[in-house]
């Protein structure tokens, strides 16, 4: 397998272009299953997870054109016909699951894997499947998760937990149903916003009924549309604490401001300089000494689960100790392990916190990236570090960052793929 191969330690300078948001072209992709027109997406990240959801669309009957220069993505799903997805396939990509909703609305019938994705703990989809059940879907456990939703009824559910995903593939299992369906609890995050857009752009009905509360009335037929991805909010806090913690000054090129509050917010604890330049983001080189900080993810618009890793690599080099919480997932601290190898001074509480003491110099060493979050995280400490790191697991990286290796070297890293 490939191995990223940085020698750190120097300043960085230019600029980044930010790519179309991960979280919101999955589920758009799954919601063209819900029309026979053509469904047209544009700022599309040329990333892994991509890749994968087309390749299942295909394998189920749609037409995919994926212009990759013009960042234009095509999908017409009127000769779709099967509504089961392999187990190699559904196991390559956890987004798998979002094709269950579409799939049940089209056809009332879904046949899956249990998704694979990232090794970052316990992800179990009892919130997706009881949110199913609860609007009369049946299923049986077999090779595969069968579902079935001949018997499907409109009702208000209140979601386990405001599961982003599971708030998606309800959504997208309700849009073509009789009747009227409520969430309660619901994730608000910018792609199931955008998702919503998308849907109603083809005809849906779907609304904010209160905080945390989606109406959607239920159609007959969803039409053809076209749709811009939103820049992905997670690449900005990423590459601005990349900034911070290689003490740089990089512009972060085409950003939507309304759904970054809470990083902008955490920049300026921090104490880390910027300005905003119209459409982009200037990270400005900071002098001075870091100061610890806590940082605690939560539901939207907070901080998220996806903002955290990266800000662990500025923890190293900020006086005192500072706090890292990770309240959802079990198990994805496993990054923090990795930056003590290079030397970094942590202690891991439980399976959700961790503390960092800093500031400490970095040594180059081997290193694994075990989840998407934690690949740009180890790049990142990778590039802070003396001397010259090797980082394996590059497959979860290429699965959320389009070309992260040759965006990087546009702003003076040095970074190489080696075989």
């Amino acid at each position: 397998m490939d191995k990223f191969v940085i020698s750190g330690g120097k300043e960085l300078k230019g600029a980044i272009e930010i790519a179309g948001s991960k979280n919101t072209i999955l589920p758009c992709i799954a919601a063209s299953l819900l029309t026979e027109e053509e469904i047209i997406l544009e700022n599309v990240p040329e990333i892994s997870d991509v890749a994968s959801m087309i390749e299942i669309l295909q394998t189920l009957g749609a037409e995919v054109n994926y212009d990759k220069p013009k960042k234009i993505l095509a999908v017409n799903s009127k000769k779709v016909s099967s509504f089961e997805i392999t187990e190699t396939l559904g196991k390559k990509l956890r987004a798998s699951i979002l094709l269950s909703g579409p799939l049940l609305g089209r056809f009332k019938k879904a046949a899956l894997p249990y998704p694979g994705g990232d090794n970052i703990g316990r992800r179990p989809l009892t919130t997706h499947l009881n949110a199913l059940i609860k609007l009369g879907v049946s299923k049986k456990e077999n090779d595969l998760l069968e579902l079935n939703a001949e018997n499907f009824k409109s009702a208000p559910i209140i979601l386990e937990e405001p599961s982003v995903t599971a708030t998606e593939n309800t959504i997208l299992a309700s849009v073509l149903m009789p009747g009227t369906t409520e969430i309660h609890l619901a994730a608000a995050e910018p792609h199931v916003q955008n998702l919503i857009a998308l849907l109603n752009l083809m005809g849906a009905k779907i609304s904010w009924k209160d905080i945390g509360v989606i109406k959607i009335d239920g159609v007959k037929k969803l039409k053809g549309a076209e749709f811009k991805m939103n820049p992905d909010e997670i690449e900005i806090s990423g590459f601005a604490a990349l900034a911070a913690a290689t003490r740089s000054s990089i512009l972060l090129r085409n950003v939507e401001f309304k759904y970054i509050d809470a990083v902008l917010l955490q920049l300026s604890k921090m104490k880390i300089p910027y300005r905003k330049i119209e459409n982009d983001l200037l990270i400005e080189k900071n002098p001075d000494q870091y100061e610890a900080f806590r940082i605690q993810a939560g539901l939207y618009p907070k901080l998220i689960s996806d903002h955290l890793p990266p800000f662990a690599v500025l923890a190293t080099q900020a006086k005192g100790e500072s706090l890292i919480h990770e309240w959802l997932y079990e198990g994805r601290l496993k990054y923090i392990e990795e930056l003590q190898k290079m030397g970094a001074s942590t202690k891991i509480l439980d399976p959700h916190r961790a503390i960092i003491k800093g500031p400490t110099r970095l040594k180059g060493t081997e290193l694994i990236s075990y989840d998407v979050r934690a690949g740009l995280t180890v790049i990142i400490a990778a590039l802070v570090a003396e001397g010259e790191t090797r980082i394996s697991g590059i497959e979860h990286v290429e699965r959320g960052y389009e070309k992260v290796e040759q965006r990087l070297q546009k702003i003076g890293a040095n970074i190489k793929r080696v075989g």
